[in-house]
């Protein structure tokens, strides 16, 4: 009788898998339960919740809902693939929509998200060798373009026009651009990449580049020439983001430290000792960069002045 219960229920299991991977995709709702009564009930104003990461990535903001959208590479892949999501942040860091996409896998596959970008009315994930986009208002999966050759897309820009510039980490070290089509192609390849990780436009529609393998922030016109390095304090970074008046904020995901460095100015060193500072984002509303930390499934938050 005993394996009789086992095997109906291992063949519930099958079941309700094949229906979920079969279904309608759905985004998360804000933070909730259903009642005794049967009733959906929103959390008490009153109470906040922070966390919900699985190894926090990236980060980027959305101006237009004032909320901050973390991306969470989810377990290792040999332990279980399609397991990236993306949680919704309150600009104080609590808890809007713990998994807004990944709330099921209904149509979806994320599988190890890192890098984002907003542009366009979409959200611009790198995964692996693919970038996704998701549309901000829904969280509907929209395009996944493979990108030929790529083995770990890492930080990732979006141009106004919609082409994508991302950066593969290991080797081959690149920039790829994907046009707003999906045609990929190699953009940038070896020196003076060094380990490539944060990539962002400027306000010239330049593609700004930092390295973990040493210090140099390099803005690339979009032609691919270098026409600019700056140096922020320490080497070893992640993050990189451009202010409105051409300033540029980078964090050091080995070291710990966040670099402004102002038009024409050297480095200056505003927070120290964040372990993991990864792929940073700027909050314009309240003014504030957050830093996802990785492995420590944490964000920080560095008001600026």
């Amino acid at each position: 009788m005993k394996n009789g219960i086992i095997a109906g229920a291992l063949a519930l299991a099958v079941s309700s898998l094949s229906f979920a991977q079969t279904g309608t995709f759905t985004a998360g709702g804000p933070l909730g339960t259903v009642n005794e009564a049967g009733q959906a009930t929103p959390m008490s104003s009153n109470v906040k919740v922070y966390g919900s990461f699985r190894f926090a990535e990236s980060c980027t903001f959305d101006p237009a809902k004032n909320l901050i959208l973390a991306m969470n590479a989810g377990v290792a892949q040999d332990m279980q693939e399609n397991d990236g999501y993306v949680s919704l942040l309150n600009p104080d860091g609590s808890v809007h929509t713990a998994k807004w996409i990944g709330n099921d896998r209904n149509g979806l596959v994320l599988n190890q998200p890192l890098g984002s970008a907003i542009g366009n009315g979409k959200l611009y994930v790198a995964d692996i060798d693919h970038v996704r986009t998701f549309d901000l208002a829904t969280g509907q999966p929209g395009d996944a373009w493979q990108v030929e050759g790529a083995n770990g897309l890492n930080g990732i820009a979006v141009a106004s026009d919609g082409t994508v510039y991302a950066s593969n980490t290991r080797d081959p070290q690149r920039v790829y651009k994907v046009t707003a089509a999906g045609q990929s192609s190699v953009f940038l390849d070896g020196s003076p990449l060094m380990a490539p990780n944060g990539v962002a436009m400027d306000n010239d529609g330049n593609i700004v580049v930092v390295n973990i393998g040493n210090n140099h922030v390099m803005t690339f016109n979009p032609a691919g020439e270098l026409i600019n390095t700056e140096y922020a304090a320490e080497g070893g970074n992640d993050g990189v983001v451009v202010l409105a008046d051409g300033t540029k904020i980078v964090s050091s995901v080995r070291f710990g430290s966040i670099s402004r460095i102002a038009p024409g100015a050297e480095a200056e060193v505003i927070a120290v000792g964040i372990p993991s500072a990864a792929s940073i984002c700027y909050d314009s509303v309240q003014n504030q960069i957050v830093i996802p930390m990785n492995n420590n499934n944490a964000m920080g938050f560095l008001p600026l002045d």
